[in-house]
């Protein structure tokens, strides 16, 4: 029985680090915070993940504040530790961006920096300890009359798919905007039917736009998709074993998180990495006039 117990318990632990803070519309029509994940699901495509929202846009306004007075104070004799570490950011982007994109625009760095900046930060949430953050918030949410239990806070944004697809969709549209203004109209939509089938005959090259559109389609579709699953997939299987390792005893919790969060780091960076080497590499497809 007491293993019983124990199993509902540590499945109710599971369930509400996974929960995300939703807060959007009853079927009644009136609008309040989700306190079960049946609520939040009621609320349907409209509902806000406030967790998700405020961390993001916390961590994206220290970036900018971090950065901004930097470079407010940056010194070619002198420079502080923080301006040459900074400095070393901006020189690992340019290589990337030199290195993957042909075409010419200005806004590709950039995009490159805050994106892998942003992500960096919150991947990085990944490593706070599962339950202290949690923690304060229902302490929060208390002192406003809830009840600790209906409160969830999930920390890491880059586990909620909501956030990594808003980013690539962001980045698709981007895609989208630059094929269209650079090969023109025409040339994007040659793009999708006259590749990657093609014949010198008139007849047969009409033939074969239905196949090539489905094939340049859903290989345009899934740069988004792929774009945004890769990172919620490993970010949110990190935050798992986070999980479950917080579910062991205390002295087994320090002999594996230690040695699993120094690993985290590399997955931490690395998905950003990754994240971010598509960006340039997306663009430089949405500039080229190859075809």
């Amino acid at each position: 029985m007491s293993a019983g117990n124990e199993l509902i318990a540590s499945g109710d632990y599971i369930k509400h680090h996974l929960q995300n803070l939703t807060y959007g519309q009853f079927p009644d029509g009136h609008w309040g915070l989700a306190h079960t994940a049946a609520e939040a699901k009621e609320m349907g495509f409209m509902a806000f993940h406030l967790d998700t929202l405020g961390v993001s846009f916390l961590l994206g306004a220290a970036f900018l504040f971090l950065f901004y007075r930097v470079g407010k104070k940056m010194t070619v004799d002198t420079p502080s530790g923080i301006q040459n570490f900074i400095e070393s950011i901006f020189d690992f982007i340019n290589e990337n961006v030199r290195g993957s994109f042909n075409g010419k625009n200005p806004l590709v760095a950039p995009l490159a920096l805050t994106v892998f900046v942003w992500i960096v930060l919150m991947n990085t949430m990944d490593l706070v300890p599962v339950d202290w953050l949690p923690f304060v918030a229902q302490q929060v949410g208390v002192l406003f009359g809830a009840d600790p239990h209906h409160v969830f806070f999930k920390v890491v944004p880059t586990t909620d798919p909501n956030a990594t697809f808003g980013l690539a969709i962001g980045v698709f549209l981007l895609m989208l905007y630059y094929s269209i203004k650079i090969k023109g109209f025409g040339g994007f939509t040659a793009e999708l039917t006259l590749h990657p089938f093609s014949s010198k005959n008139l007849f047969l090259k009409v033939l074969l736009i239905p196949a090539n559109f489905f094939l340049e389609f859903v290989s345009l579709i899934a740069k988004p998709v792929s774009h945004s699953l890769r990172l919620f997939g490993n970010m949110y299987a990190g935050e798992m074993i986070f999980i479950l390792i917080a579910l062991l005893p205390f002295w087994i919790q320090w002999t594996l998180s230690l040695p699993w969060a120094i690993f985290h780091i590399l997955i931490v960076l690395l998905q950003a990495f990754i994240f971010m080497t598509l960006v340039i590499v997306y663009m430089d497809m949405a500039h080229d006039e190859g075809h």
